[in-house]
């Protein structure tokens, strides 16, 4: 199914995405419109232009493949499924994200992977090709965050604030030298590649998405960020 949405109200694409009978969908000419995908579990979304504010909000299960930028709170609260963008994202990626995937090929604004959480076999992941704002994984309880620090252009692969409140889960940034401060409860270790399967896994699936090699990205250094052991957050969230 194709849909052309130049100057289509977001809740009539919405609607005619939902209610279409085909799981392939392709979207031309976005501009804006918000909402495109939330909840969905058995689509497969192709757009072409800027999704407006929560692109796959509460996605469970879908796909979404976009050619351009996307807007804020992308994959806000998603339960499963992969979000995929050729470009950029706004603040809030991943949002209270509690499974799923979500690649971006670009950078991403602040407070990406916002209170992004796991529980059993919910692990989700964000990878960010270029480089975060502030605070990202602020209060993080769980999931993985990788930045590979792609066209950053001398700047640090992070902004200010990582982690602040983070009690799980763990970050990864590629980087030789991190230097921007962390908050005390951060615990930062440098290591020979992404330090885990999982991880490899997810690097090696950004890098086929976006059509590069995953030997660099595989065998550069990285920084692992996770909670401190006496991280006052944690005492908070978790049983001692």
């Amino acid at each position: 199914m194709k849909i052309r949405a130049n100057g289509m109200h977001y809740a009539a694409l919405n609607a005619a995405v939902r209610d279409s009978e085909e799981t392939d969908i392709e979207i031309s000419g976005c501009g804006g419109q918000r909402y495109l995908g939330a909840g969905l579990a058995d689509r497969k979304i192709f757009v072409y232009g800027t999704p407006g504010n929560a692109l796959g909000a509460y996605l469970n299960g879908a796909e979404i493949c976009v050619d351009g930028n996307v807007q804020e709170a992308t994959g806000d609260t998603m339960n499963g499924g992969v979000i995929e963008v050729h470009g950029s994202a706004g603040d809030a990626t991943g949002y209270a994200m509690r499974g799923g995937k979500i690649f971006i090929e670009g950078d991403v604004g602040y407070r990406c992977g916002i209170h992004m959480k796991a529980f059993l076999s919910q692990h989700p992941a964000i990878v960010i090709g270029g480089r975060a704002g502030s605070f990202l994984g602020e209060y993080q309880a769980g999931g993985t965050i990788v930045v590979l620090g792609l066209h950053t252009d001398g700047k640090p692969v992070i902004g200010n604030f990582c982690g602040t409140g983070m009690h799980g889960g763990e970050i990864l940034l590629r980087c030789e030298t991190l230097n921007v401060a962390l908050p005390a409860q951060v615990r930062a270790e440098r290591i020979e590649g992404p330090g885990s399967e999982e991880s490899a896994a997810l690097i090696r699936e950004w890098c086929a998405r976006f059509g590069r090699n995953a030997a660099p990205y595989l065998q550069a250094v990285y920084y692992r960020l996770t909670p401190n052991a006496e991280n006052p957050y944690r005492q908070m969230y978790t049983p001692n």
